[in-house]
């Protein structure tokens, strides 16, 4: 298993979501009614992808929050633990910037179809702001030995340095999708603008 340096994980982990949060803001510029649009039939629209974001920042952020309340103090080194890795993984994008494997969404964070542009890209974006607070935080307390549990199952503790994996890889990936609905969208309308900014 790889050994991180704690605080190298941590810059890395904030320069992915300051990527991230870049490219949500990007989104603000774009036609509301073209990010409400889904690509095709029990596909997603842009927004309902962002709002099955916020559906897992709205659990994991406060579940984050709680954890770091535990007195643990900073070590230099972080090692992943088996299960969490493994999650982190699946999520992420490939090194060639695209999913390898389609998965479905549980139950509790599919996203409603009839929702409000702006406001979810704003929601997104504070509730983004407010993981890189809790990740600086992170900075002083032992992120191996604090666990989170997981949105499927309480019973299932990751370290809280793989909940911060698993949360950023999770964003990676749905950013790549809203990449590929952008530009089926504009196969379609010929109206989307170019394609996100490189993260």
């Amino acid at each position: 298993m790889k050994k991180y340096r704690s605080q190298d994980l941590i810059n890395e982990l904030q320069s992915d979501l300051r990527a991230v949060i870049m490219q949500a803001t990007y989104l603000k510029a774009v036609d509301p009614a073209l990010l409400l649009q889904q690509p095709a039939p029990g596909k997603w629209s842009v927004i309902q992808v962002i709002e099955h974001l916020n559906s897992y920042d709205r659990y994991y952020l406060l579940a984050i929050e709680r954890s770091l309340q535990k007195n643990r103090s900073a070590t230099e080194y972080y090692t992943p633990g088996w299960l969490g890795d493994y999650f982190t993984k699946l999520m992420k994008p490939g090194d060639d910037g695209k999913i390898a494997r389609k998965m479905q969404s549980p139950k509790n964070h599919r996203p409603g179809q009839y929702l409000d542009a702006f406001p979810v890209i704003n929601t997104f974006i504070d509730q983004q702001q407010y993981l890189l607070e809790l990740l600086e935080k992170a900075r002083e307390k032992n992120i191996g030995a604090i666990r989170t549990p997981v949105s499927i199952s309480k019973l299932i503790r990751l370290k809280l340095g793989d909940t911060f994996r698993f949360l950023v890889a999770h964003k990676q990936r749905h950013f790549v999708q809203i990449d590929n609905t952008m530009s089926a969208l504009r196969s379609v309308t010929g109206k989307y603008p170019s394609a996100l900014p490189a993260a």
